[in-house]
């Protein structure tokens, strides 16, 4: 299968930001607005945007279904979404609304398998499993939860494994220390991940600052990389990115 660029945009009020290590606290806004940031992408030749509602994914409730419709129809692009999603029904709504796949973060952490009972439901494909990584003094990755405040006490390798044997097919893995840092992607931590699980279909996000990284994210076993702040504020374009990766 094809390495896949994600565009992301996050939402938060209506208006594309992008937060400081996870901070609602320390917020950055950007002009365009979600939709005409989507189109300009689907002009560049994405395939797929990352949509994120900042708002639900800390209160809970995911809200971006018209947005969701409107991305869909105006652009054609395939949507990945999450933020908030906390039951069965959140699932069913947001893919009824257009998206081609749902992103379950803390859930998934804390209740894998009813993470795993939603797969079985609606497929593998439609589900990506988001999971914020942390390495601790030991070496080991662990996945903190609540905004990376609290430690769930779940180590990555044992939650990587229970999900892959459970049927997920995809994962979206960040390195948290390198989310919004501009210091290049976590290529130890994809390896790890290669060689823990290789059916994985991994992407890489956090960190990515132009597209040297991506092909090094793709060197090192990830199916897809997440583009953030670097490609939102011009560090490079989504046209060479999309060009250099489709041509390897």
């Amino acid at each position: 299968m094809a390495f896949e660029l994600y565009p992301a945009i996050d939402v938060r009020d209506g208006r594309v930001v992008r937060l400081h290590q996870g901070d609602y606290a320390r917020e950055t806004r950007y002009a365009p607005s979600p939709i005409e940031l989507a189109s300009q992408y689907a002009a560049a030749g994405a395939r797929w945007l990352h949509l994120v509602d900042l708002d639900a994914a800390r209160e809970g409730g995911y809200t971006l279904h018209p947005l969701v419709r409107e991305v869909v129809a105006r652009t054609g692009l395939r949507v990945q979404t999450g933020g908030g999603v906390r039951s069965e029904d959140d699932v069913a709504m947001i893919l009824d609304a257009g998206a081609e796949r749902v992103v379950v973060g803390s859930l998934a952490v804390r209740e894998p398998e009813r993470v795993l009972r939603w797969v079985e439901r609606f497929g593998a494909d439609r589900i990506t499993v988001a999971l914020d990584a942390r390495q601790d003094a030991s070496g080991a990755w662990r996945l903190p939860t609540a905004g990376w405040t609290q430690d769930s006490g779940v180590e990555l390798d044992a939650l990587v494994q229970r999900v892959a044997d459970g049927g997920v097919r995809n994962v979206l893995c960040t390195d948290i220390a390198r989310d919004g840092m501009l210091a290049g992607p976590g290529i130890a931590l994809y390896r790890h991940l290669s060689a823990l699980a290789p059916n994985l279909r991994v992407q890489a996000s956090g960190g990515v600052r132009g597209v040297d990284d991506i092909e090094d994210a793709r060197s090192a076993g990830c199916a897809g990389a997440v583009l953030g702040k670097a490609l939102i504020e011009g560090r490079f374009a989504l046209d060479e990115a999309l060009k250099r990766t489709q041509a390897c």
